[in-house]
């Protein structure tokens, strides 16, 4: 990845992919649950479950238990960059 600040924290094709480990299992969530939104340009947010993951050095850490640390924090809130650790 360049160190440009203007290159994407993850690639589209990536992004549109990637489904939240634990919305993905919802079944009143329409036909697509877990899609993922980029937030602050280093946050994977689901709008499904709330859970927030960090992308961290252009690896998104999709682990359940980081991604729920981050649930009750507002989007706006969270940190940028995100923690070098959870």
């Amino acid at each position: 990845m360049a160190d440009d600040a203007t290159s994407p924290a993850i690639s589209p094709e990536l992004l549109d992919i990637l489904r939240c480990p634990i919305a993905v299992h919802y079944t009143d969530h329409g036909d697509d649950p877990g899609r993922l939104e980029l937030a602050h340009g280093c946050w994977l947010v689901s709008k499904d479950s709330g859970y927030k993951y960090p992308i961290r050095d252009g690896i998104p850490v999709m682990l359940v238990e980081v991604g729920e640390k981050y649930k009750d924090v507002a989007v706006e809130d969270l940190p940028v960059p995100p923690p070098s650790e959870d």
